[in-house]
Formats: C-alpha cells, structure tokens, sequence
C-alpha cells in the first residue's frame, strides 16, 4: 500500500490523480533516475575492481527498485499511450540536459558562497555559459519531441518509455 505525504493511504484520498506539482516532481525523479540507470549499467562491465563493481550492481538495483515503485503512480497521471524512437539520442541528450542543469544549480550556490571578487566574476561568466548549454540542449530535445515540456501526457508517456528502456538494459 502506497501513502501520501500525510501518511494517508493513496486509496482512501479523496482525489485519483496525483496533483500537477507531485507529477512534475515524478517526471523529473523518473527521468532522471532513469538515464542514471542506464549511465550505470553501460558503465558496470568496464569497471575492474570488485568492490566498486559491487558498489554499482547494488546501485543499480536499488535503483531498478526506485523506478518500479514510481512507475506504479503513473496511472495517476494523465498521459497517452506511445512509442518513443531515438532511445540513444533520448538518452545522450537527456543527461546532457541534467548535467547542465545540476551545473547551473552548482554554479548559483557556489556564487552566493564566493567571497573574492575575481572568482565570483569568473563563476558567473561560467554561470551564464552553463544557461546557454542548458537552453540549447532543451530546444534540441524540445524540436525533435524528446522533452514535450508544454505537453503533459507525451512528457509523462516519454517518462515510462525511458524507464523501461533503463529497466530492461
């Protein structure tokens, strides 16, 4: 059985469908988990030293785990059945897009915490490279319907697709 933040089981809510901000917050969790996932298991087989390759197969289960359980809220979200081609491109620009994204939050914080001028000044110059980045790996993504941000059902729908694509890597 699955609760809310209130602790109330999800069936005895007087809603059945999520609410828009909890399934955003889904999508961004399930993607990126999801292209986490699968940057993972790509990488698992290079790894030589027992330890860290037991380190990632732990990794990679409980994040298989994650994903399911996430998953499993979908049908509380409106979205359309459908089929997504370009996997690879999917993917290569899916983490391009969360890395310039965790960038621009690294650059903001690390700015606020910068006491030198000259630093501060360097930082927000590369602050204002990692937004370009970021604004061109979205239009690519947005033209060619990779990340449909103004539409809801296929950014979900999209969701689903890649997370059995990790899953089933």
């Amino acid at each position: 059985m699955y609760y809310n933040h209130y602790l109330y089981p999800i069936e005895h809510q007087q809603h059945r469908t999520l609410a828009w901000h909890e399934t955003l917050e889904l999508h961004e969790l399930v993607a990126f988990s999801s292209i986490g996932l699968m940057k993972l298991k790509k990488a698992i087989g290079k790894i030589q030293c027992p330890t860290l390759k037991n380190i990632y197969s732990q990794s990679i289960c409980e994040l298989e785990v994650n994903i399911k359980e996430l998953l499993q809220f979908y049908p509380l979200t409106p979205r359309d059945e459908g089929d997504m081609r370009d996997m690879d491109k999917v993917f290569y620009a899916g983490d391009l897009l969360a890395f310039s994204k965790a960038a621009v939050r690294n650059y903001a914080v690390a700015i606020t915490e910068t006491a030198t001028p000259k630093l501060r000044k360097v930082l927000a110059k590369q602050l204002r490279l990692a937004i370009k980045c970021h604004a061109r790996i979205y239009q690519y993504m947005y033209e060619r319907g990779y990340y449909p941000s103004y539409n809801l059902e296929k950014l979900l729908n999209n969701d689903i697709n890649l997370a059995n694509k990790a899953l089933s890597m």
